[in-house]
Order: C-alpha cells, then sequence, then structure tokens
C-alpha cells in the first residue's frame, strides 16, 4: 500500500530537496512544528520507502568535459521490462523514464567523453527490443 503524504510530508520532502544535511532542529523551525514531530515524519518517510537516503546534489555541468544527453527510445511491442532491465546495467545511464506518445523511454545519459558516449549509444541500440531512438546531447545548462 502507498503511503498518502501530507502537506507538511511534502514540505519536509522539498526542505530535505534543498539541503539534505539540514538538521532536525532547523527544519523544525522552518517548518513550524517540534524536532520530535520532523524526527517523527522523517523516519516514517525513510521506513516507508518514499524517501530512500541523504546526498549530495552536484551541479550538472561540474566536469566540463563529461557528455550529457537526452534519449529517446521506442520498444518493441511488450520488451519494455527486459529493455529496461538491461538498460539499468549501463552505469552511464543515470535517470531511465517511462513516458506517452511516440517514444516509450526516456533515459538520462552522462558519458565521460564521446568515444564512451559512443560506446553507450551502440550498446543501447544492441539490446534486443529497442526499435529506434533519437539523441540530443545538452551543450549547456540555462
Amino acid at each position: 500500500m502507498m503511503m498518502v503524504l501530507d502537506d507538511l510530508d511534502r514540505k519536509l520532502i522539498a526542505s530535505l530537496r534543498e539541503d539534505g544535511r539540514s538538521p532536525v532542529s532547523s527544519l523544525a523551525q522552518i517548518l513550524g512544528v517540534s524536532r520530535a514531530t520532523v524526527q517523527t515524519r522523517l523516519d516514517r518517510l525513510l521506513d516507508s520507502g518514499v524517501v530512500l537516503g541523504f546526498t549530495i546534489r552536484a551541479r550538472q555541468d561540474y566536469d566540463p568535459d563529461a557528455v550529457r544527453a537526452i534519449m529517446l527510445i521506442e520498444v518493441a511491442g511488450r520488451s519494455t521490462t527486459q529493455v529496461v532491465r538491461q538498460l539499468r546495467g549501463l552505469p552511464e545511464l543515470h535517470a531511465l523514464h517511462t513516458t506517452n506518445g511516440a517514444w516509450d523511454l526516456i533515459a538520462e545519459i552522462r558519458a565521460e567523453n564521446l568515444r564512451d558516449f559512443d560506446r553507450v549509444l551502440r550498446e543501447v541500440r544492441l539490446i534486443d527490443g529497442v526499435l529506434n531512438s533519437e539523441t540530443s546531447i545538452m551543450l549547456s545548462s540555462v
């Protein structure tokens, strides 16, 4: 059963997205509740799997030599589960999303250089069930 989030849960998650290292006391002050309330909510969010952990957010362009791209992928028939399983095995694939319309999946790719990027494109296209793909390299963040 999926956990239902209320407004306080959503505000807590938003605050943690801004700074995942915020102390409970700071979060309590920001949210206008007690430290115990924040800790209880945080424990519940972690136990339920809504919050998976805490991590840093790095600038997308921190590595000027990295190649970042969005790949749109068309999948044959009912092979989506098998294709997704194989795509998840590619370390350069940083996110994978299902979508609607002409394309079935959207992959966010980050490779160290163009040679590695080219290899990743070939590997994706060789996966059984991938019918077609279209890739756009991200040049700069604005």
